[in-house]
This record gives structure tokens, C-alpha cells and sequence, in this order.
């Protein structure tokens, strides 16, 4: 028999299989914990924990062939001790058409494992959510063709550590396992989370019943025929300008595409300039003309959930910090300082002003009535004797609190901004000494 090998990884052209090719010697272990809890899955059930660690050697000497993935079956050749090789499998239950669902609900109601999955990652809320993805003691069959009578052998299990590489590299293998090709899912789940974030023209809650033909399709605008216009004589008047809409319509769903630009990051792009421009057109006025590069970078990280936290929103912090020529601590300081005040809280922040006499002079009198110790004035802070707390008057007028650790000049925004300079410092932590 000629050993199967194969150049590059393939998909069928529905998605539900997929070939990787054998990889050489020196592909460790599983590194992330859901690779991990595939391995301890099968380990489980085994007798023999030296069938276990053989099949690990085996898989790290590249004894594993090409390796196929179907919904509910994973299979490869592996060579053992003789010239012939085994063919080992391992069977996991594919999800039902109801776990389906759910799942895809869930997914869509939290668009944070959504990206977590584009970005390589398997969060544990959603592995452990509703519909379990990961199996379980038991859940794994192995099978292969060597006469060793014990399950799993080490060919199996060889096949079982390189399948855990396989999923540390793509949790889609995962999801394909389980019934549904990556291509499948975002499609859905880009639709999903379309028909969820658009608005009910109608109050209902019925969008689908509203605008059963194509949600984005502009409604028809009255006209004058453009030889009415060019004709002698008196001009036609102008139709009325059409009805401004409540809000902007969500944007089409946009589809992945391998070397293809991200969806993820179309969409936001589209639904940031649809909203600017229904500002425009609402008001008259931008709201984003008088930000400078750095003020819309820091509002564009501020939009991010997760703050920074997730892998993705981190690549997003480093790549909208590197563009901006600042570092990413700079950028995390002005995102707290964004979510508090917006663009004047960006603006105390980073701009030192001389405000005129009224609010400022005013404040100091009353900390001092209020039982605390005299600030330090400069400008338009007043700082704690201590040097862990300030206040600053912002542009707006309001009160922005910072802390910092004492003798450090390191100041972090924190708290809610206010008029009144004693209740903002009274929130700050240890604000009530």
C-alpha cells in the first residue's frame, strides 16, 4: 500500500472535509487547554497509559499520515513497528439539528466568541455554554486496523495528539467535527447578527414581517422627470427631502474569503461611516471632522468590547497604537479616560489649560469645608497633599478624577466626572481621607 501524503491542507466544496497534510518530526504536545482537554478526553478511558505515551512518541516522530476531518470522524494512516501502516480512526457524535440552534443563538447573542473564533481561540464560556463542544470521558471512540485488542492503541492514539495540534491551530476542526463547516457558520452567524442588531421599523418586533424583501433597499423617493426639468418655461418645484430615519441600517454581511480583507473589520468600517453619515444628514453636522488621528484611534479602540482583553481587541489596541505613534499603555490610559468624558475626557487628560476665575477658585474652599487637606493647585488640577489623588477641571466644565500611586506621576482617570468638585473626590478611592 502507498503511503498517503499530502502537499497542503484541503477542503472539500461543501466544507464538511477537510485533509491536512503529515507533518514532520518535533510537533509537540497540544499547548492550549481546549488541545489539552481533547487528549484528556481519550486518556480518560484508557487502561494502559503506556499505549497513551507511545502514541504521543509517535505522533511527535511525524508517524501520523495526512489527516481527514468529517463531521463525526477524524482519519488517518499511521505507521507503527511494521512496514504496512494502520488506519486509525476517531468518532465523536455530531451536534443535532436542535443543539445546532441553541448553540448558533448563543454565538449570536455574544459576538465576542464569534471573534475569539476568527482570532484562533476557543473561549471556555463557550466550549462549556449551553451546548458542550468539547467531548467528554467516553465521548471519544478510537477504532484502527492493528490487531491490538485494546482501545484505544497507540495508534489511536497517536492519531488523537495530532488531531489536538490540528484544533490548537484552527478550533474550526472542532465546529466541523460537530457538523458545520467553518464557511457555513460565519455566513449564519454573520446573518444572525445582522437581523438582531437592525431596527423594527414597525415597534413590533417583527423585522422580518417589515421588510420581508430586503432590508437595505432604500424606499422610493418621489422625482421630477429630467425633461420636465429642462424644459422652457417655469420650473417644477423641488420634491420634499425624504424622512430622515431613526438610526442607520445595519450593513449587508460581508463574506470571508481566504486572502480576503477581514469581514469582521468591513463591517465595522461600514456601520462607522453609515452612522457618521446619518449624523450628517440629521444634523448637518460631522461628528467626527474635528478629531485629530490619535483622538479617533482611541475612539475606535473605546467601541471595542473587551477593552483590550481579548487577543483580538489586543492585536486591534497594538496596530491602532503602532499607526498613532504612541505605545499601547498610552492608548489603554486614553481609552479610560475616553469612556468617562468622551472626547473631553481625552481632552483633561492629555491638555493642561489656565481656566479663568470662577469654578476653580471656587473648588478649593470647598474641599477644605469638606474635611479634606489643602490640593496643591497647578494649572487646572488640584492634587491630594498625598500625591495619589486629583482632580481636574475639564474644558467641559466638569470634575475629572485621577489616582496614582504616591510620589509617581503616573495617572490613571477613574470615577464618574461631575460639577461638584467635593462629590467627584469623595468617589475616588480612599477620596473620604
Amino acid at each position: 500500500m502507498n503511503r498517503p501524503t499530502g502537499a497542503r491542507a484541503r477542503a472539500s466544496a461543501d466544507g464538511l472535509r477537510r485533509t491536512f497534510p503529515a507533518q514532520p518530526a518535533g510537533d509537540g504536545a497540544a499547548t492550549t487547554w481546549w488541545g489539552r482537554a481533547w487528549v484528556t478526553a481519550l486518556t480518560e478511558q484508557s487502561r494502559d497509559p503506556g499505549r497513551l505515551a507511545r502514541g504521543s512518541d509517535y505522533a511527535a516522530r511525524g508517524s501520523v499520515d495526512a489527516v481527514t476531518v468529517t463531521p463525526g470522524l477524524v482519519l488517518a494512516y499511521v505507521h507503527g513497528s511494521r512496514p504496512r501502516p494502520y488506519r486509525a480512526r476517531l468518532r465523536v457524535r455530531p451536534l443535532t439539528d436542535e443543539q445546532w440552534e441553541h448553540l448558533l443563538d448563543h454565538i449570536a447573542d455574544h459576538p465576542a466568541h464569534l471573534a475569539a473564533l476568527l482570532d484562533r481561540e476557543i473561549p471556555p464560556a463557550l466550549a462549556e455554554g449551553p451546548v458542550p463542544l468539547l467531548p467528554g470521558a467516553g465521548d471519544l471512540i478510537p477504532d484502527c486496523t492493528c490487531p491490538d485488542p485494546v482501545r484505544p492503541c497507540k495508534h489511536a492514539a497517536a492519531l488523537c495528539h495530532r488531531t489536538a495540534r490540528l484544533l490548537d491551530h484552527d478550533p474550526f476542526v472542532l465546529l466541523l467535527l460537530r457538523g458545520r463547516g467553518k464557511d457555513d457558520l460565519v455566513d449564519t452567524l454573520t446573518r444572525l447578527s445582522v437581523t438582531r442588531a437592525a431596527p423594527d421599523p414597525t415597534g413590533t418586533g417583527d423585522f422580518d414581517d417589515a421588510q420581508t424583501e430586503d432590508p437595505y433597499r432604500p424606499p422610493a423617493l418621489p422625482g421630477v422627470r429630467a425633461r420636465d426639468v429642462l424644459a422652457a418655461g417655469p420650473r417644477p418645484p423641488l420634491p420634499p427631502p425624504p424622512r430622515v430615519l431613526d438610526g442607520p441600517l445595519p450593513p449587508p454581511p460581508y463574506p470571508g474569503g481566504h486572502g480576503g480583507p477581514d469581514p469582521l473589520a468591513l463591517d465595522q468600517l461600514a456601520t462607522q461611516a453609515a452612522a457618521r453619515a446619518h449624523a450628517l444628514l440629521a444634523t448637518g453636522r460631522d461628528p467626527l471632522a474635528g478629531l485629530g488621528h490619535w483622538a479617533d484611534a482611541v475612539r475606535i479602540a473605546a467601541a471595542r468590547p473587551g477593552s483590550g482583553l481579548t487577543s483580538a481587541a489586543r492585536d486591534l489596541y497594538a496596530r491602532l497604537a503602532r499607526a498613532a505613534g504612541r505605545d499601547v499603555t498610552a492608548l489603554h490610559r486614553a481609552v479610560a479616560a475616553w469612556q468617562l468624558g468622551g472626547e473631553a475626557g481625552l481632552v483633561a487628560l492629555e491638555e493642561p489649560w489656565d481656566p479663568p476665575a470662577g469654578p476653580f477658585d471656587r473648588a478649593r474652599p470647598a474641599l477644605l469645608a469638606a474635611g479634606h487637606p489643602r490640593p496643591r493647585p497647578e494649572r487646572n488640577r488640584l492634587t491630594h497633599p498625598a500625591g495619589d489623588r486629583q482632580l481636574r477641571l475639564g474644558r467641559d466644565g466638569l470634575w475629572y478624577g485621577y489616582v496614582s500611586d504616591p510620589g509617581r506621576d503616573d495617572w490613571w482617570p477613574t470615577g464618574c466626572p461631575g460639577v461638584d468638585p467635593v462629590a467627584v473626590f469623595a468617589a475616588l478611592p480612599g477620596g473620604g481621607a
